[in-house]
């Protein structure tokens, strides 16, 4: 019995709502389509997963004995294979032929560079990656799934990033950009880019202050501009009048530039404080946790780099602890009330 229908037999019984309204909503959700038990989707990823482990394994393990036209054959065949059977599977199963378009478009990417290979093409893989993002691109809007926009959301800045450092390049600024990009992603109305933007928000921007505290070359001021702009103009295509939040974090990311030391940290402080707020303005639980997450990854390190060896092995164990214990108490603590906040206002 699921979660709605224990309420509505509570709501029934208290006499809330009578017996026919009480149809009509059993009526109304029995009609809606259902999304998959998570079992299910981890049994799709985890079995994409092998079947795309097993055709490369088998594609490698026969390539030296094909001619060249066989191989570009089993190449177009694979690809081709993969995405009718994905149409032919999308009315009876939908997730199945989503999964089945998905591996089709990992074929694809590795059809690209093994064609590259076939006819001994010049040496130039960042136009790959970009021929792999078109074919995303026109997979999503053939078929307008998660899947294949997941796709085009990574390949198509993989592609940027690819292009700039095939030469001299700064990896400050590629790291800026992409954080702004992840962040982009995190603020926008796809489910898929959410998570994107969520699973390399945090580790992006660790990145990118520790090659600052680092001090490494700052880079050109054409490339900040490019870093600071493009990431903009892809939140301003999702959130339209709400995208001035992000060009704040955009200028946030370029004040980088001048802080050193300590400031450092007070500027990740602020950041995930900021992130935090973010959340709370616009109601999303997931900014607020990762906001949280942040800060606390900020107070570790600014311990472990700045006070823990002006201690003694044993009073710098024991505040480690105390700041485990109580620091993380109060955040959790903190975090439930905002999230709870938040669900109220979504209530």
């Amino acid at each position: 019995m699921s979660d709605w229908e224990r309420r509505l037999a509570n709501w029934e019984a208290a006499q809330i709502i009578d017996q026919a309204t009480a149809e009509r909503i059993r009526a109304y959700e029995n009609s809606r389509p259902r999304s998959l038990r998570l079992p299910v989707v981890i049994a799709l990823a985890f079995g994409g997963l092998l079947v795309a482990a097993g055709i490369l394994l088998f594609v490698s393990a026969h390539w030296d004995s094909l001619s060249p036209g066989e191989r570009m054959s089993l190449i177009v065949l694979l690809i081709g294979g993969l995405h009718v059977a994905g149409a032919l599977t999308a009315e009876r199963f939908p997730a199945f032929g989503v999964t089945l378009h998905a591996l089709g478009t990992v074929a694809l990417g590795a059809g690209i560079f093994l064609a590259g290979q076939i006819f001994q093409l010049e040496e130039n893989w960042p136009e790959g990656i970009l021929l792999w993002a078109a074919g995303a691109w026109i997979g999503f809007l053939v078929l307008h799934n998660e899947a294949q926009l997941a796709f085009a959301a990574i390949l198509t800045p993989a592609w940027v990033v690819a292009k700039w450092t095939t030469g001299p390049y700064a990896p400050k600024i590629v790291l800026a950009g992409l954080f702004l990009l992840a962040l982009a992603y995190l603020t926008s109305p796809r489910k898929v880019l959410i998570w994107t933007g969520a699973v390399t928000l945090v580790p992006i921007a660790a990145l990118l202050v520790q090659l600052h505290v680092e001090r490494t070359s700052a880079g050109p001021l054409a490339g900040w501009i490019l870093a600071l702009a493009l990431p903009t103009a892809v939140a301003f295509a999702f959130r339209k009048r709400e995208a001035w939040k992000n060009a704040i974090a955009a200028l946030w990311v370029a004040a980088l530039l001048t802080v050193t030391g300590i400031l450092v940290y007070l500027w990740c402080a602020i950041s995930s404080i900021g992130l935090v707020m973010l959340g709370l303005a616009e109601s999303r639980s997931e900014r607020i946790n990762l906001g949280i997450a942040g800060f606390a990854l900020t107070v570790i390190v600014f311990y472990f780099s700045n006070v823990m060896d002006k201690l003694g092995r044993s009073a710098s164990l024991m505040a480690l602890g105390i700041l485990f214990l109580a620091g993380g108490w109060l955040l959790e603590r903190l975090r439930r009330r905002l999230v709870a906040r938040v669900r109220e206002a979504l209530a």
